[in-house]
């Protein structure tokens, strides 16, 4: 039945360009990146459609997606695995075996692919975070909240608009991920980019910020100029900038596919390597749990925040 999936849910290949989705133009690179990008995460969406047992699954995305790439693909299996697990409710979930067993080390991506299905999918977006992993089911809010920006960026870039289903903290973890999509509807040109945050209320501009150094350095495409204009044009929210750098680099670090654009937004924005960084990341998470009421995935963000090149990872 995965040829009747896929004919239904699939996604064509032309709603991630840029004519469909009227992006900023921007240097042919970073275009071509950008494209790439999102026709690899279709092809790992479809591949989960047409084949949704785990071990088989990540078999065809390692050997058939660059290294570089392969954690766009998995994001898109992510989503994929989530939609046939909805349409098969009495199954044992497949996104389950698949993230913890082959795309274990995907896990970060994982959940922000999940949070893309449930955009979707007519669910109770935090009711099913909850029965996730406690730390990183905020990912899947972030997931949503680049899907939103992505296919919907007139209403949730444009006017702004939030998404009131969602708590006050998921609301945080939504504009990291809308912060994410800036990258790609403003094909990473620090000037677009900046000034569009500025016209969001103080309160979300942080959490767009930090989404946007994830993407910055996770998804790349810019040489090393624009990411010291990036720098530099974020002002006062550079910690902010700074903690989503270093997530992108423990993300890549831990499924094993360094990038060099990962490895020069490390060294440029926060004057790291990019496994200096993923140390710090990985530091923030001794002793880690919520604090007075503090969802341990702020306490996470905040930690990392804290770091200033030259500290040592604690």
């Amino acid at each position: 039945m995965g040829w009747l999936t896929r004919t239904v849910f699939g996604i064509s290949p032309a709603e991630t360009r840029f004519e469909k989705r009227g992006f900023e133009n921007g240097d042919a690179r970073i275009r071509q990146r950008i494209e790439q990008i999102g026709e690899t995460f279709v092809g790992g969406y479809h591949a989960a459609l047409l084949d949704d047992e785990p071990l088989r699954l990540a078999e065809t995305l390692n050997r058939t997606v660059a290294s570089e790439f392969r954690g766009f693909a998995f994001e898109g299996a992510a989503m994929g695995l989530v939609i046939s697990d909805f349409l098969h409710p009495f199954r044992a979930s497949r996104f389950q075996a698949f993230l913890e067993g082959p795309g274990l080390c995907h896990d970060y991506i994982l959940y922000i692919g999940a949070g893309w299905a449930w955009a979707r999918l007519p669910v109770r977006l935090e009711r099913a975070a909850a029965r996730r992993d406690p730390l990183l089911r905020w990912l899947a809010i972030d997931g949503y909240g680049f899907h939103q920006g992505f296919f919907h960026g007139p209403r949730f870039i444009g006017l702004q608009e939030e998404p009131r289903h969602l708590s006050p903290y998921g609301r945080c973890a939504f504009d990291q991920g809308l912060g994410r999509s800036l990258w790609f509807v403003k094909a990473g040109n620090p000037e677009r980019i900046a000034a569009v945050i500025a016209e969001f209320p103080a309160s979300r501009r942080p959490h767009l910020w930090r989404g946007l150094g994830l993407a910055c350095a996770y998804a790349g495409g810019v040489e090393r100029a624009t990411l010291a204009a990036l720098r530099e044009i974020c002002g006062d929210f550079l910690p902010q900038l700074r903690q989503g750098v270093a997530f992108a680099a423990k993300t890549r670090q831990r499924a094993g596919n360094p990038a060099e654009w990962t490895a020069l937004a490390c060294e440029t924005v926060c004057g790291a390597s990019a496994d200096e960084l993923a140390a710090v990341a990985d530091a923030a998470l001794d002793g880690l749990d919520g604090q007075s009421g503090v969802p341990a995935y702020e306490v996470w963000r905040q930690r990392i925040q804290s770091w200033r090149p030259g500290d040592p990872a604690r």
